[in-house]
């Protein structure tokens, strides 16, 4: 489970698009994976279950945030503390338009952009994960990367 944590971690970021929600977001799935583990079912794709669980929570966490009127610290926040020289910096403007144009994608290309483009998995597996027939994770992944394409064509 520790190898998965910086693949579960960026799925979280793509879901909650807030750096503390995310880190949240992936203890939450973590503690309920592990509470289940006799659920999971071994000779199966472990980083599947836990995948599903993360996004289940996500999606329980987004309907208590809209009954309940919660608000998070916007990400904006945090960002410019510090300084790790030209490269790195470069870097992370690059990775926030990245992230920016994520953001703008609607819930589900932005769930089968991250789970396909940024995590690797197969369309078949990504299919499974987020309880869809594979034309409309496909019809999904087309939509998502041309928006990200037109996104990212306006920020350079």
């Amino acid at each position: 489970m520790l190898a998965l944590l910086p693949r579960l971690r960026r799925f979280a970021h793509a879901l909650a698009r807030n750096a503390a929600d995310a880190d949240d977001l992936c203890q939450a799935a973590i503690e309920r994976a592990l509470k289940a583990r006799d659920q999971w079912q071994p000779g199966t794709r472990l980083d599947s279950w836990i995948y599903r669980i993360m996004r289940n929570h996500w999606i329980d966490t987004a309907r208590a945030r809209t009954r309940h009127g919660e608000t998070f610290v916007d990400a904006e926040l945090g960002e410019g503390i510090g300084d790790r020289g030209d490269a790195a910096i470069e870097a992370n403007v690059e990775l926030g338009n990245v992230g920016r144009a994520m953001a703008t994608l609607p819930a589900e290309q932005r769930e089968a952009v991250a789970l396909v483009l940024v995590e690797g998995f197969a369309y078949k597996e990504a299919a499974e994960i987020l309880d869809i027939p594979m034309g409309t994770l496909t019809s999904r992944l087309v939509r998502g990367r041309e928006a990200l394409m037109a996104k990212l064509g306006e920020a350079a």
